[in-house]
């Protein structure tokens, strides 16, 4: 049995992705654990893509992931950008 949900792994343990600013096309880097970051040459916020998650549905994902990472990732569901 497994102690931790494979699902879950790019957000237990990070990793990062590059995205484009969409205002001066400057390269940013948001982790997966991230639901956006700031732009570090013009300071626009940059959005991961929206991509479903186990967070979202699944009853163990606050134990799985941690709550604090759980809240952060479900406040900013909850809130339309």
């Amino acid at each position: 049995m497994l102690d931790k949900c494979p699902g879950s792994g790019n957000i237990r343990t990070p990793i990062p992705s590059l995205k484009k600013c969409p205002e001066c096309g400057e390269e940013v880097e948001i982790w997966s654990d991230e639901l956006k970051a700031k732009c570090t040459k013009c300071g626009a916020t940059v959005f991961r893509e929206n991509v479903p998650s186990c967070v979202e549905w699944c009853q163990y994902a606050k134990e799985c992931i941690g709550e604090e990472k759980y809240n952060r990732l479900m406040e900013g569901k909850a809130k339309p950008d």
